[in-house]
């Protein structure tokens, strides 16, 4: 009896340090689901339907320009082509008509510049070039 006394002292913290070990491990790592094979790929948010897609393609800075594209809650500035056809009327309809309300608030944009063919603001406290 004092045997079996003595072998479980000696095994109880060896079997709380296993336990300690097992929940401390790091989870393994969870891979991103891939999407499906003939998925289109889009690099910018599709216009609802009676609303004008954006334009933000561009050659040159002169390219670009700052424009009211609007949103759910109304002013909403964007970099967009100088040429490009925008409506924030409809965009606030489309909104209303589905019954969906936006965080309201943007990011003041001073100037645009053409960054890979794409009209892009600059970073919020980045230089402008």
């Amino acid at each position: 009896m004092i045997r079996l006394r003595a072998l479980s002292f000696r095994l109880l913290p060896a079997l709380l340090l296993l336990a300690l070990v097992a929940c401390a491990a790091p989870a393994p790592p969870v891979a991103e689901a891939a999407p499906p094979p003939n998925a289109p790929v889009i690099d910018r948010p599709v216009a609802p339907s009676g609303v004008p897609d954006l334009d933000t393609s561009c050659r040159v800075d002169s390219d670009c320009a700052v424009k009211n594209v609007g949103s759910c809650c109304g002013y909403q500035p964007a970099c967009v082509n100088a040429n490009a056809q925008v409506d924030p009327q409809a965009v606030q309809a489309d909104c209303a008509r589905r019954g969906i309300a936006g965080v309201c608030g943007f990011v003041e944009i001073q100037s645009c510049a053409c960054v890979n063919s794409r009209c892009e603001a600059p970073a919020p406290g980045s230089l402008l070039r």
